[in-house]
């Protein structure tokens, strides 16, 4: 509960600092990771001045009471127009908004409700605040670098588990793989896989974000398996990239060349390391080998209640790295019709080297 105090009162000052009485928060991973609220209608109204209010329906009354225990609590099924109405109430004057998160149905509807509330009388100022709340969280704390620890390591168990029972091999299909592969996290104590699990076999494996099919793999293939688990709604991401049969020279290079750029990447991951410096570090050990077109995405984000989330890294990323941030490290190099490879890291940034939480093991596995 103090975390969450903590980081309500983080974005208190935030809005103090623009000049707003109070901020609208409607983005529900945002609800969540201020209040611990896990319902799927909720809405938070942080004061700059105390106070604070949380909205919910009548669902979700004993698990609010649980869960967000020290936020005064309102029970209706309109939860943003309810708290948009106690804002007019207790006199807010400029109340910051969500505008990533509303839409223009809903921006029209909040200006409408304030209206109404303020029945003649001043009506509060909107003025979005952007990704105030996910700034934040771009920053771990302890509770959730922990529970990224935890998500990590069933990725890494479920994998292991597969491999020596002999799961990846010729003859199945890259669903029935997928498949196994998320039950098995589930096992595990994942409450979900972290997306749509990938399994790219032979010139699949050149498709950097294939969805699993019928495919069957055979000897000779590269497979590609980007996967994850979600523990406490926090969640992993790792990529690794293996050799079913016997492995041609070919691909012991690519795979060599990828191997080696992101260790530059991991190598590069400091506290005030420029976001597209660190993609270009990367980047530049598979341009210098030839092969530059054929890695076609950004070298990494963060993760945390999102699979993809602040920083980003990438040529077109913006910022500098953090102590605490959580982010992914995952070069590729993909050549169509052939195959391809991608090695990805989870990893968080400290003061010193950076904290590996993905620890299956980077050389290349022949199965």
């Amino acid at each position: 509960m103090d975390r969450r105090a903590d980081r309500r009162d983080a974005l208190r000052a935030t809005a103090a600092r623009q000049g707003l009485d109070a901020v609208l928060v409607t983005n529900l991973l945002n609800v969540r990771y201020l209040t611990g609220f896990t319902g799927s209608n909720g809405a938070l109204l942080v004061r700059t001045d105390g106070g604070d209010l949380f909205g919910t329906d009548g669902r979700y009354t004993t698990q609010a009471g649980t869960q967000v225990p020290d936020v005064e609590l309102i029970v209706d099924r309109g939860t943003v127009p309810a708290l948009a109405r106690e804002a007019v109430r207790r006199g807010v004057g400029r109340l910051g908004y969500e505008s990533h998160d509303l839409t223009v149905d809903g921006l029209v509807g909040l200006e409408k409700v304030l209206t109404a509330a303020a029945d003649g009388g001043a009506v509060p100022e909107l003025t979005s605040i952007r990704r105030a709340v996910e700034a934040l969280r771009a920053i771990k704390d302890d509770d959730e670098i922990e529970a990224l620890r935890r998500a990590c390591a069933v990725a890494d168990q479920a994998l292991a588990e597969l491999v020596a029972e002999g799961a990846l091999r010729p003859g199945r299909t890259e669903l029935q793989v997928g498949r196994e592969l998320d039950a098995r996290m589930l096992q595990l104590g994942a409450e979900a896989p972290s997306f749509e699990t990938i399994v790219a076999a032979g010139a699949n494996s050149a498709i950097p974000h294939h969805r699993p099919d019928a495919t069957v793999l055979a000897d000779g293939d590269f497979l590609k398996l980007d996967f994850g688990a979600t523990v406490d709604g926090y969640h992993s991401d790792m990529t690794r990239t293996v050799v079913l049969g016997r492995a041609a020279d070919w691909q012991r290079e690519i795979y060599e060349l990828v191997a080696a750029s992101q260790a530059a990447g991991r190598a590069a991951l400091e506290v005030g390391a420029d976001v597209v410096a660190i993609d270009g570090a990367s980047r530049e050990v598979i341009v210098a080998a030839g092969h530059g077109e054929h890695f076609t995405h950004g070298l990494g984000h963060g993760v945390g209640l999102e699979i993809h989330e602040a920083p980003g890294i990438g040529p077109l990323g913006a910022g500098t790295l953090a102590a605490g941030m959580a982010v992914t490290v995952e070069p590729g190099v993909y050549l169509p019709g052939r195959g391809g490879v991608r090695i990805e890291d989870t990893l968080i940034v400290t003061d010193d080297a950076p904290e590996l939480l993905t620890l299956t093991s980077k050389e290349l596995l022949v199965l």
